[in-house]
């Protein structure tokens, strides 16, 4: 008989494409990991993966198995958490993502009041983009991510939090005094510069100021947001954050100068997205409970 131990072994080798690295995150060793794999083969009368010394592939009928495997793991993890229905909240440990433009500002907000409250609360903190953050959420290797929306979540189920727009950064030296508001029509596109593409930050600001993917200054690409506003110090272009970041950003720096984006907002809202089935939403509500009103009490101050 197939085991969920088999079924996770075969799981980490296709996520490693490699039986030392597989082991080592299932703290097996590597003979007790491919002899797993290999009976596991026999069973089924064929092979998942073809290795030799230099590489491991997976196989046409390994493809298949893995899929219908990756579901049966969901499902097991989700009967295992059936136990903590009846527990209080954020008693159990949690995996969450986020999204690189979102965790450094958010976190600091949140983190100290979810540890006043809940001190025993074991939390994982995973950092990717968008897209490979809602394959690990579909995948189970992460409980709950949170993303910046309007992002394709199809088959997962979002919970907003928090809403905010965009501000457009300048050095202090380039932004006319006691301007409160600027429009995207008033904005020096070949100066306004945006992370790369792959961030949806990039796709949310252009969004906001009904821009195409072409219009940013495409003679410097960032994947830092940190990195975007040392450029605008030095005098090299303008860029737009949002209000989260500002605190960490601007106002540290007497020498850049913030200015609302005055277009229709939102311009992007922040949300938990979880699979249909997960079992442990009570503790998502009382983590956006939380976050909710840090970013409030965080943000009315500026």
């Amino acid at each position: 008989m197939i085991s969920i131990k088999q079924i996770n072994y075969a799981l980490a080798v296709a996520k490693t494409l490699h039986f030392k690295k597989a082991a080592e995150a299932c703290n097996v060793s590597q003979s007790a990991l491919s002899t797993a794999i290999s009976e596991l083969e026999k069973q089924l009368d064929w092979q998942i993966f073809e290795r030799n010394n230099k590489k491991v592939l997976i196989t046409p009928e390994g493809l298949l198995f893995l899929s219908k495997a990756k579901n049966i793991k969901i499902e097991v993890d989700e009967l295992y958490d059936l136990s903590h229905l009846n527990k209080s909240p954020l008693s159990t440990p949690m995996t969450i993502g986020l999204i690189p433009t979102i965790g450094p500002y958010l976190l600091p907000k949140v983190l100290p009041e979810v540890r006043k409250l809940y001190p025993d609360f074991k939390l994982q903190i995973i950092e990717e983009q968008s897209h490979v953050l809602v394959d690990m959420v579909k995948n189970g290797d992460v409980d709950v991510a949170i993303l910046a929306l309007p992002f394709p979540v199809e088959g997962l189920m979002t919970f907003e939090f928090w809403q905010e727009d965009f501000y457009w950064v300048s050095h202090k030296d380039e932004c006319p005094n006691n301007l409160q508001e600027i429009t995207s029509d008033e904005l020096e596109l070949e100066k306004l510069m945006l992370l790369k593409d792959g961030h949806c930050l990039k796709d949310h600001a252009l969004s906001a100021c009904h821009l195409s993917s072409t219009t940013s200054n495409a003679s410097f690409n960032s994947t830092s947001l940190h990195t975007l506003i040392q450029m605008v110090a030095g005098k090299l272009g303008t860029t737009l954050v949002p209000q989260m970041a500002l605190d960490q950003l601007i106002y540290n720096d007497s020498e850049l100068a913030a200015v609302h984006l005055n277009e229709a907002g939102p311009h992007r809202r922040l949300a938990f997205i979880i699979r249909p089935n997960y079992t442990k939403t009570r503790d998502v509500d009382e983590l956006m409970k939380i976050f909710s009103q840090q970013l409030k009490l965080h943000c009315s101050k500026k």
